[in-house]
């Protein structure tokens, strides 16, 4: 039922538009500028912004863009509803038939989601696919390239990011991978409807790893377009609250072992799995804090 009706909405734009879907939380310091380099963006029909009740200036600023701009929306909720969540509402309030998930704290070039786009539908036509993220100082971002993060890849790497990242291939201008981070991400309407849009049980973080594995599970190819280079400035939120995000962040790792390994493990790997990651988490979280200060 879902997808039937996310297919009869999308007949009605053009078959190259493209929705862009902003979830907001504190993020006033880089909104601004991500929105206006949305609505400078090649083929971009409708923008979305989510704010997830924003003690700053967050919803205010999106609603001076929208204001200026009748592609640009704005809902703004009562309560923090989660990333996913406020994912999946932003893509019921449009209609085009691609969507693109693009963090706050990311600043698109005019072409880069319509290249994204082009290069989805040279390649297969459906999947997930990201771009090459990189800081203001331009150095990547591992999380645009990961592997499956598979128990034993995070205890032979003790629970740190590298343990699943995926070397850039050069030569390549579209790498299969097995994840794309969800701060920058682009698909069909109809997968992220056959999906059944994010798993609305993580609150925030490894939901971008659960729609991956989902669209791979189904078939569906996960790329990242190395030639298509974004700044990802990357924690402006989580910076004023670390122990929490680094809760979460543990909590979703969680849901997705007992969803994807934990059903056809046995009651040990369950136990060394909940040890494990709820551990790292009394590491992590001083560690977060710590960079919070700086």
């Amino acid at each position: 039922m879902v997808a039937t009706v996310a297919a009869t909405v999308s007949e009605a734009a053009p078959a190259t538009a493209i929705a862009a879907i902003v979830v907001a939380y504190r993020s006033a310091a880089t909104l601004d500028a991500c929105l206006a380099r949305l609505r400078a963006s090649r083929d971009v029909a409708q923008i979305v912004v989510v704010d997830n009740a924003s003690d700053d200036a967050s919803a205010s600023i999106a609603q001076g863009h929208a204001r200026e701009d009748p592609r640009v929306r704005v809902l703004v909720n009562g309560a923090n509803a989660g990333f996913g969540a406020a994912c999946n509402q932003g893509v019921r309030s449009c209609a085009s038939p691609w969507l693109a998930f693009v963090n706050p704290d990311c600043w698109v070039e005019p072409d880069s989601l319509a290249r994204l786009r082009d290069h989805l539908v040279a390649n297969s036509g459906s999947g997930l696919i990201g771009g090459d993220l990189v800081d203001e100082d331009g150095a990547r971002d591992s999380a645009a390239r990961r592997r499956e993060p598979t128990l034993a890849r995070m205890l032979a790497g003790a629970g740190r990011r590298a343990s699943v990242a995926v070397p850039i291939a050069h030569e390549a201008r579209v790498q299969p991978v097995d994840a794309i981070s969800g701060a920058l991400m682009l698909m069909p309407r109809t997968l992220f409807a056959a999906l059944g849009g994010f798993d609305e049980g993580y609150w925030l973080h490894a939901e971008d790893l659960d729609l991956c594995r989902c669209a791979r599970d189904a078939g569906a190819g996960v790329f990242v377009a190395n030639d298509v280079r974004v700044v990802h400035v990357r924690g402006v939120s989580s910076r004023t609250r670390p122990w929490f995000v680094e809760w979460h962040k543990h909590r979703g790792m969680w849901r997705y072992f007992r969803k994807f390994e934990g059903r056809a493990s046995g009651v040990p790997k369950r136990v060394l799995a909940f040890l494990a990651i709820w551990t790292h988490l009394l590491f992590a979280a001083p560690r977060a804090w710590l960079r919070a200060q700086r």
